[in-house]
């Protein structure tokens, strides 16, 4: 070839290179203490929504939303329990879609910041770490224990290839991904751990992946929680002093943008406790002045969502703290997906720094209040135990826990016979915190009452030699955050009368949700039950809707606590009794038009004298009933 011809080759080649884009990357700049995303500064104002809190049907009405509201940026947890439910078994179907998730916020503009964690607390049970993890009992939960880091290894050869093209670079939408989860505020500090997570994500996810850790505004927390490699960012809510929030943040990261990566916009809500809320104008004031600054900032929560079935944590602070099954954070977007004033307040502020979509932000989407449904009761639990654990009881002479017999949520059941006549009541107890957590008693199959795992333990009983002894023991959530110990459920001690300990007890593991799954109670024969209203049972019910499928809210005037299942799927625990949700969230994607809708109440303690459930058309967070007239609601 000649030179003439070799020249114009050349010529050519360079004329493409300047053409072409910068190549795609998301990057620290920091000299200039700002991000670059494709070389130019660059600033995300994001929000939280959890895919596993959000019927999947209500995944785009939700995004589309954030993006109305001015927000660039979606984070997102991915909780490890809810996609492996046993070892190695995977779920990424349907509502665990997650790779869905995130080409849905793809489509509609929106980057990602991945929060993985192995750990991710999120208020949700366990912190997102299964279940099954404890049936080693000795394992040491996040930290370099060999038990936990082949398994912590083993999910995210699993998951984090799935996440690889989905990275910025690669031409997705995900600009950086978290490392663990306030570390800093857990016991172990074991940096180690950390030093091994940040090998495993580099090795699976490349080297130009921008990862980062989050932690409390504290500078002790920062110590724990941070580690060379991983970008240290912060989280702290309205009623923090921002300037001092992020000069913490400075004390590590002495240069580079300013991230707060949780900034709460609520807060969430315990069984017991009031509804939490926080003022619209102080939210708002906080993000300007954090937008002023010109930090980066994620808003948890966006939109808060439901805890369905079992999902719901706890927090241990002195005490258990059981979360309630709605989520709705008092966030900017409500339980059911509605723009609140919150929302309105933050667009305002977000439109002074950036340019908002241009359109309206979509109405609320319909509600519908279906009204009274009466229900009937279809027979103690007590009575079903052949359905509900078909395998039958395990026979041991002291109690097994949850973790033993390898079942993860839900309820198990207690049985022994009385060893000796007891004509004057004896004193039926528990060793301190070890119902865990809450213990449904029967004698003879009727209902004495309840042991709590931080309340009454004890109670007065009596009966003849032989009688059985039942105890139907509730989790009500593993512990997400708080706490230094692993949270075993069950009877993690054994029973005394009058201080002699119980023995010989038939255990059996109750499979209940897998029952209404293929269509108990509803396709089952009827049950005749004589005893009365006091004691775990099943009540079912049926309604139509009037040609739609619309979002509604369940009350349930005059019943105590309990699990809902609608159409077989588990809407969540309610406790009316002790507040302050007073209703639970019924997507109109699991009802059905044209043919009936099938209920069942598992009612734990007590349903009332003539059981039904109302249908509204708007949420009760806020009351606590102890004593309501069911005839009058």
């Amino acid at each position: 070839m000649g030179l003439p011809a070799l020249g114009l080759l050349l010529a050519a080649a360079l004329l493409r290179t300047e053409a072409a884009p910068p190549a795609r990357s998301f990057q620290i700049d920091f000299e200039r203490d700002c991000f670059r995303k494709d070389g130019a500064p660059f600033r995300y104002v994001s929000g939280s929504v959890h895919y596993a809190r959000v019927p999947r049907p209500a995944w785009r009405d939700r995004l589309l939303r954030l993006y109305m509201a001015g927000l660039n940026a979606v984070q997102v947890y991915v909780p490890w329990n809810y996609h492996e439910p046993q070892p190695g078994v995977y779920d990424f179907s349907g509502d665990r879609d997650v790779e869905a998730f995130l080409d849905l916020a793809a489509e509609l503009g929106l980057l990602v910041i991945l929060r993985p964690g192995p750990y991710i607390c999120a208020e949700w049970e366990m912190g997102g770490l299964p279940a099954w993890l404890l049936w080693k009992a000795d394992i040491i939960l996040r930290s370099s224990d060999p038990a936990y880091l082949a398994a912590v290894d083993a999910w995210l050869h699993v998951l984090l290839p799935k996440i690889k093209p989905r990275l910025y670079q690669h031409g997705g939408n995900i600009i950086s991904v978290q490392v663990e989860n306030e570390y800093g505020s857990y016991y172990a500090c074991d940096l180690g751990y950390l030093q091994h997570l940040l090998g495993t994500f580099r090795a699976l996810l490349g080297p130009e992946v921008l990862l980062f850790t989050t932690d409390g505004a504290q500078v002790e927390e920062l110590h724990c929680g941070t580690l060379r490699g991983l970008y240290a960012t912060i989280d702290f809510g309205p009623d923090s002093n921002v300037t001092e929030a992020f000069d913490a943040q400075r004390h590590v990261e002495p240069m580079g943008p300013l991230v707060n990566s949780e900034y709460y916009t609520g807060w969430l809500d315990y069984w017991g406790g009031p509804h939490a809320s926080t003022s619209a104008t102080l939210v708002a004031q906080g993000l300007a002045d954090m937008l002023q600054l010109g930090a980066n900032v994620n808003m948890y929560m966006f939109h808060g969502g439901t805890n369905f079935a079992y999902w719901s944590g706890a927090d241990f602070k002195d005490q258990y703290k059981p979360v309630t099954t709605s989520y709705d954070y008092d966030a900017p977007l409500s339980e059911a997906g509605d723009p609140t004033e919150k929302l309105f307040a933050i667009r305002t502020v977000i439109s002074k720094f950036q340019p908002l979509p241009v359109g309206p932000m979509p109405p609320p989407t319909p509600k519908y209040a279906y009204g009274r449904v009466a229900l009937h009761k279809y027979a103690d639990l007590l009575d079903v135990l052949d359905v509900l654990s078909p395998s039958g009881p395990i026979q041991r002479q002291f109690p097994l826990i949850f973790e033993a017999v390898k079942q993860a949520h839900g309820f198990m059941l207690y049985r022994t016979q009385l060893p000796y006549d007891i004509l004057a009541p004896a004193t039926l107890s528990a060793p301190p915190h070890s119902i865990c957590d809450r213990g449904y008693v029967m004698l003879q199959k009727e209902y004495q009452g309840t042991l709590e795992r931080d309340g009454q333990t004890e109670l007065r009983v009596k009966g003849k030699a032989g009688d059985t002894l039942d105890v139907l023991l509730e989790n009500m959530g593993r512990i997400s955050f708080g706490a230094n110990f692993s949270d075993f459920k069950g009877l993690l001690g054994n029973l005394s009368l009058d201080s002699r300990p119980l023995s010989k007890w038939l255990i059996y593991p109750l499979a209940i949700d897998a029952a209404i799954q293929q269509g108990w109670p509803h396709a089952a024969l009827p049950k005749s039950s004589c005893r009365g209203r006091a004691g775990p049972a099943f009540y079912t019910g049926t309604f139509e809707t009037p040609g739609i499928a619309w979002d509604t809210f369940v009350k349930f005037p005059g019943w105590s606590k309990g699990q809902l299942w609608i159409n077989g799927f588990n809407l969540g625990r309610y406790w009316p009794r002790q507040g302050p949700q007073q209703t639970l969230f019924v997507p109109g994607s699991i009802l059905r038009v044209g043919c009936p809708n099938n209920i069942t109440v598992l009612e734990l303690e007590e349903a009332p004298p003539n059981p039904f459930l109302l249908f509204l058309d708007q949420p009760l967070f806020n009351t606590t009933l102890s004593h309501s007239s069911p005839d009058k609601e």
